[in-house]
Parts: structure tokens; C-alpha cells; sequence
């Protein structure tokens, strides 16, 4: 199915947020939840892109179907007007293949694909990995170089040689090697998205084609008018929406982690998104009180107090 926000610079559209899976108190998916956070994330935090059932979204803890029941939801509260983007990536290259099938047939318009995490593939078995995954379905696809996570980078080279399938088109980096990525856009069409809030002006400022935001969940409007401003050659204007958001950026992503925080921040602008589920923990109290100094700092306009 197209990308209903896609452009030939953007193919998954320019703002996006990494979804967290809404659960239930017994933490079962709370599917109603899920439809009214994707049409919140859309309508009122102006993304025109979700990533769903990606790391955020607690994946490695939602079985296929809970996934393809996730990913039926967004789709069907937003997939008119926002490109719907589906996690695929796992460390087992079958199994990864079975799931990019899967959010086809779902009607996705597009996968994303992380690094095999733990098995710390060569390079030759990450370009393998990402080309079986490709060659399985016709649609685009966002490689998530993390190696933070997975163990192991997506070199340089491998990039470059990924760049030439028809349906690798983008990258969504948290790698932070900033030259490294300047390189590769220099010598491809690969669209490079932020993947790292912390440093999302500075990809901007480097050709980057837009964001694949964790704090997008209480901030995305104000990130996709730093988008449109440095776009348009606002530079100040876009430095100073950088400023603005900062505090958020540090309650979110340097505390607890993103999917934590992000629910508990959730949670206090009237969107509730339930717990997460083990191995990962609810913020405790004194977290929770950091983070809504940093929110406040922000702008954000609480609904919990």
C-alpha cells in the first residue's frame, strides 16, 4: 500500500513517533488504547508517520499476533493520513521474513528492520539479513542501525552496498556517528531519519530527511515545526524549538528509558497508556517527579495536576 505521506526526500513522511503498545492494568494490549493513541499522535501531536511494534513499542515482549492485531489498529485508525510503518526486525532472519510478510498482508507502508541484536552478525550476514527481509515483500524499507542495542554497527560500506536494493530507502540512525552518516547520504539516495531525540537538529542540519522521535509522544508538534523552520531555512527559528524541548528530551530519554518514560509522560497529558511489561518496570515516584519538572520546563500542559 503507498505511503499516504511519503515524498521521493521522505519516504515515510518527515515526523514520526516510535509508538509504545498501550496495555491494560493485567497487562494484556488494550487494542482500544492503541487506536486512540495513534489518532492522538496524529491529529494533535502532528506526526505524519508511526513506527508500530518497534523497540518503543515493547517488541520483543508482543507475540506475532499481538503485533499484527497492533498494527490492524493504527492502520485503521490513521493509515489514510499518516505512513504506518511496522517493526519487523528480530535477530532470526526467518522469523524476521514471517513478520515483514505479515504487516503486508496487513496493508503497512513500510517495514522497519533493526540490527540482529545478540548473535553480533559480520557485515556480510547483516547485509543477508536485511536483504532477505527486503526481497520478501514489495514494501519500502527504514534499516534502525543501533548498535547500542544490537552489538554491532552497520558499516559504512555495508550502507553504500544496502543502498542499491530497490526497497532499501532509509535509515533511521541512533548509531550518533554523524560523519559517518554525512558519508553515506553523500553517496546514496538513502534517506537518513534521526533516531536519536538528542540529536535531532544535528541531523537536520545535515541533510537528514526527518525524525523517528521517542519524546515526539508529548512533543511532536513542536518537533515537526523545527522540521518545517530548518526546512525552510530557519535555522534560528529551529535552534530555538531545540532549546525548548530540551528538557523533555532529558526527562525521556535520560532517565528510566524511552518506552518508561514515555508512558509515564503519557499518563500525565491525559493519554494514558497502561504499564510496560517485564523485564522493564513502571517509573518509580521519584522518577516520575523528575520527569514532570522536565516536562514543565518544556511547555508541556499537564493534565495531572
Amino acid at each position: 500500500m503507498a505511503s499516504p505521506t511519503g515524498t521521493t526526500d521522505a519516504p515515510f513522511g518527515r515526523m514520526l513517533t516510535a509508538m509504545v503498545t498501550p496495555f491494560t492494568p493485567d497487562g494484556d494490549v488494550d487494542y482500544g488504547a492503541v487506536r486512540r493513541l495513534a489518532t492522538y499522535l496524529v491529529h494533535e501531536q502532528h506526526n505524519d508517520g508511526l513506527i508500530v511494534n518497534g523497540t518503543t513499542g515493547e517488541s520483543p515482549t508482543t507475540t506475532d499476533e499481538e503485533k499484527q492485531r497492533i498494527l490492524s489498529a493504527v492502520l485503521e485508525a490513521v493509515g489514510d493520513r499518516a505512513t504506518v510503518v511496522a517493526g519487523a526486525g528480530t535477530n532470526d532472519t526467518r522469523h524476521s521474513v514471517e513478520l515483514a510478510r505479515q504487516a503486508a498482508r496487513a496493508g503497512a507502508h513500510g517495514l522497519l528492520v533493526v540490527t540482529p541484536y545478540y548473535n553480533k552478525p559480520p557485515q556480510e550476514g547483516l547485509y543477508r539479513h536485511f536483504t532477505a527481509v527486503a526481497d520478501a515483500t514489495d514494501l519500502p524499507v527504514m534499516l534502525y542501525d543501533i548498535p547500542g542495542r544490537s552489538g554491532v554497527p552497520i558499516k559504512t560500506e555495508t550502507l553504500i552496498r544496502l543502498a542499491q536494493h530497490e526497497r532499501i530507502v532509509a535509515v533511521k540512525d541512533a548509531k550518533g556517528d554523524l560523519f559517518a552518516g554525512s558519508q553515506v547520504m553523500t553517496a546514496t539516495d538513502l534517506a537518513f531519519y534521526s533516531g536519536d531525540d538528542l540529536l535531532n537538529l544535528a541531523w537536520l542540519s545535515l541533510g537528514a530527511a526527518g525524525f523517528v522521535s521517542v519524546v515526539g509522544h508529548v512533543v511532536g508538534a513542536e518537533l515537526a515545526r523545527m522540521i518545517r523552520l530548518h526546512k525552510s531555512g530557519d535555522v534560528a527559528g529551529a535552534l530555538a524549538v531545540h532549546t525548548q524541548v530540551a528538557p523533555v528530551v532529558d526527562g525521556i530519554m535520560l532517565r528510566a528509558g524511552g518506552a518508561i518514560m514515555a508512558k509515564a509522560a503519557l499518563s500525565m497529558v491525559g493519554v494514558p497508556a497502561g504499564p510496560v511489561r517485564l523485564p522493564l518496570v513502571d517509573a518509580t515516584e521519584q522518577q516520575i517527579a523528575e520527569l514532570r519538572a522536565c516536562l514543565v520546563a518544556g511547555g508541556v500542559k499537564l493534565t495531572d495536576v
